[in-house]
C-alpha cells in the first residue's frame, strides 16, 4: 500500500511545468476543468501516489497520467460530473473481486467515496481525488447609484467576475470591478453572465431590464418596488416582452432582510445572489 506524503510529488520537472502552463491557459480563457490527483494505490499500479492529471470538460486527459485505460473512462466520468456540480469526487478504482469483499459495487457512492471497476490484470486499487476547477461566474451589475456602487465594493470578496454596466459615460468616481462597460447595447459580457442585478434606479432601466431578459440570464433581480417594476412590466410586455420571462425576475432583488441603506440593500442582494449560486450547483430550486 502507498500513499502521498506531505512535501512529496512524483511529478517529474517536464509534467509540472506543463501542466501548470495548461492551468493557467485554461484559466485565462475561462474553461473549466478538473484536476485529477492518486492519492493511494493498493498492489501494483501504473500510476503512483502523487500522480496527476489535468482532464477537460469532456472528461479527456489533456497533460499528465493516472494509469491506463482501465481506470480513464472512470476518471473521465467523475471530471465531468465534479464540473457540472462544482463538488469534488473522491473515486476508489478497484478489482471486482475487492469491491465484492468490500460489499460494494462499481457505480456506487458510500460515504463520499465513488467505487469504479479497474479491469486491468495487475488488479491494483486507486484512489483518485478529482477537484473541478471552474471559472467565476460572471455577475452584471447594471446602473451606477449607490447600490450598484455598494454592491460592486461588497462582491469583491465573493468570487463573482465582475461587470458594472452603466447607462453612459460617467464624471464621478465609482468603485473598480473587473470590467466596465459604458451601455446596455449588445456585447459579449451578456453572453456568459447568469447573473445580473438591474441597479440602474431610474436611469436606463427598461433598456437594462430588456438586455437582461434578451440574455436569458440564470438569475436577474431588479433594485426598485413592486410598484415601480410592475409598471416597468406592462411596458414591456406592450413591446413584446413574454409574461412568463418577467415572471422570473426578482423583483425586488435580495433576501428581505428589511434592509433600508444602499449597503444593507446590496448585502442582501448578495445573500439572493449566493442562494441561487450554490442552488444552481446542486440542481436545486432555490428563492432567493
Amino acid at each position: 500500500m502507498s500513499f502521498i506524503m506531505a512535501g512529496h510529488s512524483s511529478l517529474g520537472p517536464r509534467l509540472e511545468q506543463d501542466l501548470a502552463r495548461e492551468t493557467e491557459a485554461r484559466r485565462s480563457a475561462g474553461e473549466p476543468f478538473a484536476m485529477a490527483t492518486v492519492v493511494r494505490t493498493v498492489a501494483a499500479t501504473s500510476a503512483k501516489p502523487g500522480a496527476k492529471a489535468l482532464i477537460d470538460a469532456q472528461g479527456e486527459i489533456v497533460v499528465g497520467f493516472l494509469g491506463g485505460g482501465c481506470v480513464r473512462g472512470a476518471v473521465g466520468r467523475a471530471a465531468r460530473e465534479a464540473i457540472e456540480t462544482g463538488a469534488p469526487q473522491l473515486l476508489s478504482i478497484g478489482p471486482e473481486e475487492l469491491l465484492a469483499e468490500a460489499g460494494v459495487s462499481a457505480g456506487e457512492e458510500r460515504d463520499g467515496i465513488k467505487y469504479a471497476r479497474n479491469s486491468c490484470p495487475s488488479k491494483g486499487v486507486l484512489d483518485i481525488f478529482v477537484e473541478p476547477v471552474l471559472p467565476l461566474p460572471a455577475l452584471v451589475i447594471c446602473g451606477s447609484g449607490p447600490v450598484a456602487q455598494a454592491l460592486v465594493e461588497l462582491s469583491a470578496r465573493f468570487e463573482f467576475e465582475r461587470t458594472l454596466c452603466l447607462p453612459g459615460p460617467q464624471d464621478v468616481d465609482l468603485p473598480m470591478p473587473d470590467r466596465v462597460v459604458e451601455h446596455f447595447d449588445e456585447h459579449p459580457i451578456w453572453d456568459s453572465a447568469p447573473f445580473v442585478v438591474v441597479a440602474t434606479q431610474g436611469r436606463g432601466d427598461e433598456a437594462a431590464l430588456r438586455r437582461a431578459l434578451m440574455q436569458k440570464a440564470r438569475y436577474i433581480g431588479f433594485v426598485g418596488s413592486r410598484r415601480k417594476f410592475a409598471t416597468l412590466s406592462q411596458r414591456l410586455r406592450d413591446k413584446g416582452v413574454s409574461p412568463e420571462a418577467l415572471a422570473s425576475v426578482k423583483a425586488p432583488a435580495g433576501v428581505d432582510i428589511h434592509a433600508i441603506t444602499p449597503d444593507e440593500i446590496a448585502l442582501s442582494i448578495l445573500a439572493g445572489l449566493v442562494q441561487r449560486r450554490r442552488a444552481l450547483q446542486r440542481g436545486e430550486a432555490a428563492d432567493a
